[in-house]
This record gives C-alpha cells, sequence and structure tokens, in this order.
C-alpha cells in the first residue's frame, strides 16, 4: 500500500488568521457513517478501507472472471480503453432520461456478477458493508421511478485521464431524487504489483477547466499547484472519495491486473445513500 497526501494539518494561510488543507489521505480498517459524512462535507481528500471485505472474495471473483468477456467504453470517446461489465448511466443518457437498452444491459450484467461467487453477487457484499456502516437506508438510486443499475466492474490497464464525474452536471434531469454528495466506493479485486494508483485533486471541476481539455479528461497542467491526496491500494481494500474533484488513474506498469467493483454513492435530504453506477 502506498499513500501520498497534501498534509491535511498544513497551515496554507498568508496572514495570523489559520487555514488548513484538510485534504488527507486516511486509512482505516473500520468504514463508519461519519467517514462518509466527512467526505461528503469535503474534509478528507480520500478514505482507503483495509480489506474491506475478505480476501478471498476477491481471488474467487477473479478466477471466475476469467470465464467472462468483458466488454469497453466506446473507445471513440474514451482512450485508452477500459474494459468493464455492466453499464453506465453516462453512456444511455438521452434527453434527461436513460435509453431503454440501458435496462437490457442492467439485467444482463446483474446475471453475470452471480456467476461469479457461485450464485451471489458480490455488489450485494458490498451494500451489506455499506449498510452496517451507514445509519440509515442504503438503496438503489431511481431514474423515472426505475432502480438503476449499480456496481460496474471495470479493468483499468493503461490509465485514466485527469477528469471528473458528477451525474447531475453530465447528465441533468437523470435521478429522481438528487444527492447533496457525490462520491465513489472502488473494491479492489485485484491490483498489480507496480503502477495503477489513483490521484485525487482539491479541485472541483470550473469552466475555465475546458481550456485545458484532451479528449474526454483534462491536462495535468490544471491541478499542478493543487492539493492531492495519491492512493494505490492493495487487493480486497476499497477506496472512497468525492468524484467531482478531478482525479486520474496511472497505468499499470507490473505485473497483475488492475480489477474492481465501482458505483457512485449520494448523500440525499432524506438521509439514505443512494448508488449508482
Amino acid at each position: 500500500m502506498a499513500v501520498k497526501t497534501t498534509s491535511a494539518q498544513e497551515n496554507v494561510s498568508a496572514n495570523d488568521s489559520p487555514i488548513y488543507t484538510l485534504f488527507g489521505a486516511e486509512v482505516t480498517s473500520v468504514l463508519t457513517a461519519d467517514t462518509i459524512l466527512r467526505l461528503a462535507v469535503g474534509v478528507v481528500g480520500a478514505v482507503l478501507v483495509k480489506r474491506f471485505l475478505p480476501l478471498h472474495y476477491a481471488r474467487d471473483i477473479m478466477r471466475a472472471l476469467e470465464d467472462i468477456r468483458l466488454d469497453s467504453y466506446d473507445e471513440r470517446l474514451i482512450s485508452p480503453p477500459i474494459l468493464k461489465l455492466g453499464p453506465t448511466a453516462y453512456d444511455f443518457y438521452e434527453k434527461h432520461a436513460l435509453e431503454a437498452a440501458y435496462w437490457d444491459h442492467a439485467q444482463r450484467a446483474v446475471r453475470a456478477r452471480q456467476r461469479l461467487l457461485r450464485g451471489s453477487d458480490p455488489m450485494n457484499l458490498a451494500i451489506a458493508r455499506l449498510r452496517n456502516a451507514w445509519e440509515g437506508p442504503v438503496e438503489l438510486a431511481r431514474s423515472g421511478g426505475r432502480p438503476m443499475f449499480a456496481g460496474i466492474i471495470r479493468e483499468i490497464r493503461d490509465g485514466a485521464k485527469l477528469h471528473f464525474d458528477e451525474i447531475t452536471r453530465e447528465s441533468p434531469g437523470l435521478l429522481d431524487e438528487t444527492p447533496a454528495s457525490f462520491l465513489t466506493l472502488n473494491w479492489y479485486f485485484s491490483v498489480p504489483e507496480t503502477g495503477g494508483g489513483t490521484s485525487v485533486f482539491k479541485h472541483p471541476w470550473h469552466p475555465r477547466d475546458e481550456q485545458h481539455r484532451d479528449g474526454y479528461g483534462y491536462a495535468e497542467s490544471v491541478v499542478e499547484n493543487d492539493p492531492v491526496a495519491t492512493v494505490r491500494p492493495e487487493t480486497g481494500d476499497a477506496l472512497l472519495f468525492d468524484t467531482r474533484n478531478l482525479h486520474v488513474v496511472r497505468p499499470v506498469t507490473g505485473p497483475g491486473r488492475r480489477v474492481s467493483l465501482s458505483f457512485f454513492l449520494g448523500v440525499t435530504r432524506g438521509g439514505s445513500l443512494q448508488l449508482w453506477s
């Protein structure tokens, strides 16, 4: 495990009135509601949960994935390619709603996931872990009254460009209830010996960032002076952070695969955690 971060307690004030960055990376073995809320309000940059679930689950899932073909994002839009199992809402967004094909892809992905643990769905294990931590309901987000898909499995080999994820900005009108926060959870089934780390910058998207566009992402010069939390998890760990902050995934540089179960989670006005991918 490697963690590199801007000091959360660094006083960056230019005068005698202290101002602290509050953007550290924390490592814990216990996920709590307080952890999620501190991420949601922005006083921590990233949280690495050690052994989010027992390690044997990750090993069993990786063996089962050998018999499942992964698709990829549209390579005209996402390059280098990223392999995946399951749809994202962004891929099927059209005029404030989801295309009909989204629901078919979601059903097929859930059936495929149920083959990974001898009939058990890894996403159900992740939801159960969240329910143990959260002091309120944990449920799938809804679009048009229908529960959305959550729990995409991704393999990132060549990295992912600096980017942000914010469904209300990129796909307005899609969620029936707008969350007050936008976090992601990545549970790692496999990590490479070197490379594949994630860096999260204290830099929410701003319109002026568009002059630094690089395909679906941004040139890293846009965040060169920003506080950063960099984490390289181990197999079985989970990483949580606010996806509205620009973040980047480094390429795999050594033996091994970088495979994770990923989904978004939002804290709602009513106190529930809503999930989607």
